[in-house]
Order: C-alpha cells, then structure tokens, then sequence
C-alpha cells in the first residue's frame, strides 16, 4: 500500500469514525488475557433480547455452563442487543431470570438489567459500540473494510438479478459494487450527504476450504466466505458477525458452543479472526432440539410450536429440576441410568460428557419422557417441598387456588400428604397445573362447583345408594385403622346384597347386585365426583367427617 494510499484511507477513517479516539492497543490494555491453563474453559451464553428464551437456548445455555465449570472455568452471560428494530421491552429481564429460575449459574455479565458483575464488561453490546468502532476505524485505514452506500432498493435489485441468472446471492466479487472505489470517490459521496454502512473487504474465495476440528462434529472442510459483509450498521452497531469476534476475544472465551444453523457462518467467522490476527476460540455446534411432525423431523419453532418457549414450561408449573432431568437426558443417554443408582443426588454432581455430545440428528421433544421426569420427581418430594413449590407456582399462575390452599396449611398439606412416602408413591401429579384436578376436590369451594358424574353410578338403584349413604354415616369411624375400615365396608356390601369380592361375584353374578367394589365405587363419586381419586381410605381419612357427611347428605 503507498504511503499516499494509506494517508487517503486514513482520512476516510477519519471521515467516517471522527468521534473514534482510542487506538486498538488501549483497548487491548483495558482487557488483559485471563491466562488460564489450557484445559479450562470460558463459555458463553448470548441470547439476543428479541422475546422469549427458546429451549434451545436454555440447552445450549445449560451444556455450556456445566462443560465451563466441570473444567474449573467461567460461564458468562452477554446480552447480544444490536438489533434495535426486533428488541422487545422487558426481553433483558425474562432471559437473566429465566436463567436463575433454571439454575444455570452466571459467573459474569448481566444479573439484573443495567446491573453486571465481572471484569470484561460491559456485557451488554449496545454498551460496547466505542470498542468495535475502533477496531472498524483500524480496519478502514488498513483497507480491510470499506463504506457502501446502496440503498434498499438497489440491493433488492442486485438480489433479484442474481436469482435470475442462477448465482449465488450476497454482495461479493463484481456484485459488492463499492468495494471498487477509491478513498476520493468514498469521501466525495459522504460530502453529498450520503450515509453508509462499513462492508468487509473479504479476503476469501469459495474455491478454497478451510479446515476446522469443531468440537462436537468433528473435522470439518468448509468453503471460505467471500461475502462482503457489513459489519457497522448506518445505526451506529455493528452487525452480530463482526461483534461476536471482538467481544469473544476480549472476554476471553474459549469455546463458543451453539446451534448448527451457524455452521454456515463458520468460516467467515474463522476470516474475521484471521484478519484480527487473534486465535480464535474452539466452537462446538450442536444439533437444535427437533418434534416430529407427520412424521418427520423438523426444527422446533417459536411461532407454531408452544412448547419451544421456556413459559411454557413455567406456566404448565413443571419442576425446574424435572426440566433440568429432561435437558440433561437429551444431552447425554448416560445420565438416566446415573440418575436411577442416585435418585436424590443433587444434579450438579452429574458430569457432562463431550463424547456423548457427538451426535448427528437433534435431539427429539418428547413431552411423555419430560412428563415422566416431572412424576418421578414429585413423587420423591417430601410434602413439605410439595406444598412450598405448589403454592410458589399457584400464587403466579392461578391465584384462586393458591388463596384456598392457603386459607387451610394444615389440610392442603394432608391433602398432599396422601399416599405419600409408600413404596409406590402416588404419581397423579405431573405439574403443579395438574393441581385443580388432582386434588380441587378436596376443597369445598371447588367441590361445589363439579357435577356428579352420574353414568358412572348407572345400575345402582338410586334405593341402593341411599342406603350405602345412610349406613357409611352411622358406621364411620375417624379413628378406625384401615383393616377395620375396610372390614366395615365388607360388610356394609353385604348387607345390601353385593358380594364382598369380585372373585365370589364373578362365580355366582346372579346371585348379587354388584360386589364390594361397585360400593366404594360411590362412595369415591358422591365424595370427589369422579370414580378416580387417591386411596379412598386416606383420603377419607384427611377430609373429616364433617366433610364426608355433608357431601354424602347432599347427594340424598
């Protein structure tokens, strides 16, 4: 380059960044290497605050913090804000929160909007554009990057005569038309008034690969990029491509793990560093978490699929350890198997392996198997815990409920308490939305409101369920134990012409209205409305016989 060239370019830096006063080794000063030893890891997570966190986010959020911290190293949040236009007010404050309630540990960035901790900041890019347009303006003047000053309708028409002769699109080569000017003609057009944005000279031709080991896919060959790219937007922010690279460097990270959908920005990627003149991070991609639909595989989508949102998982009320079970299953088979040998293990003793991180198709949403996670889960809980995250979920989701929970502690947590701590525990629960089903009719204000599933009492004499009614109440006993309750009730069947067991029922059926059975059976529906409820005798048991009394005197 001629010592004239290099003048001119220089005063178009100038021309184009004169608020730009710091030089690219005050920045480097500013942030010094973490000089860490090479088997730690520095990981990130960088969502862009444009609406909900997708669980794709959260997995790759979760694989990474667990792979930085296994190695002794760092797990950072970066706010990835440059796209003003899709930010969505209130997005910042959803993904740091939606991080701490899944238990994904930030070491530094973001942990409250405007609030951060750490010594790489700031973490939030709209706060770092003065250190990117340094590097920009140092780019310009090396003439690595250049203004354009299309207009969108000059680009939709490069764009549409490229289709037309079957050509690849972008802005490159012959088609990347201010790239071939010269420092006089750049200057003279913003001395017109036009604003541009700054392109990438790029370096790279596709008729060359670039080969790169990545750490889930293994070795890679990748055509180079020759794109053109803009990396500072006539807004002032630069683009992802170009702040990434600048942020990933001084923040010192060391693996960038993320969804393969960016494998095909791999290599300019890889060009950008080059041209820095840094060394550039180990990526991992990961396949996205897919659903079948008719059949086959797809990705998961924010618009059409609810379950791609973490809300959705929050308002269904499923434990966030249940989650965390499912996410870690998709991540590697293994942990199943650990999780069974140690059911009450705190999860974060559960190691991630990159091996199993190798796979090819995505991992499927199987809502079943998160399901099962959920009931195992809850299953387990002591009821104290029950009650705490049942009410925590209540009291955000369905504050009817959480009131007539709370009205009674006492009787909510025996409630609760019912088959619980047996060998088989009850597993009604799958979320704590199941919660109104499960258990609402314990409470009188639900209970008031739920119609008697009569057909279920159907070829029981109205005669015969009176009398079912009448001889409960005389015979019930709070205190009875459930041998003597049962024997009771035997007995009752008896005395009213059913058989006190299916066995001697089913050897002579004429001879009987029914068995013991078709009587618990309404009792169970004059109590709960429904032939489906916890162990009747429990369940009495915790309803009183106050309860018992006025719901059986109602039906008569």
């Amino acid at each position: 380059m001629s010592e004239n060239n290099t003048e001119q370019l220089k005063k178009l830096a100038d021309a184009l960044l004169p608020e730009v006063k710091m030089t690219p080794e005050e920045i480097v000063a500013k942030y010094p290497a973490r000089n860490l030893a090479p088997s730690i890891m520095v990981t990130r997570i960088a969502p862009s605050p444009t609406g909900f966190l997708h669980i794709g986010g959260l997995y790759t959020a979760m694989i990474s913090e667990r792979l930085a911290h296994q190695s002794g190293g760092v797990f950072y949040l970066r706010i990835e804000d440059t796209d003003k236009k899709r930010e969505v007010a209130g997005a910042v404050e959803l993904i740091i929160n939606t991080l701490r309630e899944f238990k994904i540990k930030v070491d530094e960035g973001e942990i409250a909007n405007n609030k951060e901790i750490g010594n790489y900041g700031p973490y939030k890019q709209s706060a770092r554009e003065d250190i990117y347009k340094v590097f920009i303006k140092k780019l310009i003047e090396d003439g690595l990057a250049y203004p354009a000053f299309e207009s969108s309708l000059e680009l939709e028409e490069i764009a549409k005569r490229q289709g037309e002769i079957k050509i690849a699109p972008g802005y490159y080569g012959q088609w990347a038309t201010w790239s071939h000017k010269t420092a006089e003609e750049y200057l003279a057009a913003l001395e017109n008034g036009l604003k541009p944005v700054i392109r990438l000279r790029s370096q790279g031709d596709t008729k060359n690969f670039v080969n790169v080991e990545d750490l889930f896919k293994g070795k890679l060959h990748l055509p180079e990029s020759d794109q053109d790219i803009v990396i500072l937007k006539s807004d002032g922010l630069p683009t992802y491509h170009f702040a990434h690279v600048i942020d990933d460097h001084f923040m010192g990270t060391t693996h960038v793990l993320r969804g393969d959908e960016w494998l095909a920005s791999l290599s300019l990627h890889l060009q950008l560093f080059n041209l820095m003149g840094w060394t550039p991070p180990v990526y991992g991609h990961l396949a996205p978490i897919q659903k079948l639909d008719n059949g086959n595989r797809r990705k998961l989508s924010k618009r059409h699929d609810p379950e791609a949102t973490m809300t959705y998982y929050q308002e269904a009320g499923y434990p966030v350890d249940a989650v965390i079970m499912y996410l870690l299953n998709l991540a590697n088979s293994g942990f199943e198997k650990w999780l069974l040998e140690n059911p009450n293990e705190d999860l974060n003793k559960y190691s991630l392996s990159i091996n199993e991180l190798k796979k090819g198709a995505g991992a499927l949403l199987d809502l079943v198997k998160m399901d099962s996670f959920s009931k195992e889960l809850i299953g387990r809980m002591p009821v104290e815990k029950v009650v705490e995250l049942a009410l925590v979920w209540a009291r955000q989701y369905d504050n009817d409920l959480a009131r007539i929970m709370e009205s009674d502690l006492a009787y909510t947590t025996a409630i609760l308490n019912i088959e619980r701590g047996n060998d088989k525990a009850r597993k009604d629960l799958t979320k704590w939305s199941d919660l109104r089903v499960q258990i609402g009719f314990m409470f009188d204000e639900i209970f008031s409101g739920i119609k008697i599933n009569t057909v279920e009492l159907e070829g029981i004499t109205p005669e015969d369920i009176k009398a079912i009614i009448v001889k409960t109440l005389e015979r019930y006993n709070l205190n009875d134990d459930k041998d003597t309750w049962l024997q009771k009730i035997k007995d009752l069947a008896v005395e009213l012409g059913f058989a006190p067991d299916v066995k001697t029922f089913k050897a002579e059926p004429d001879k009987y209205k029914g068995h013991f059975g078709d009587v618990a059976k309404v009792l169970r529906i004059l109590l709960v409305g429904e032939n489906k409820s916890p162990d009747l005798y429990e369940m009495m048991k915790v309803m009183g016989g106050e309860r018992i009394a006025r719901r059986l005197n109602n039906y008569k």
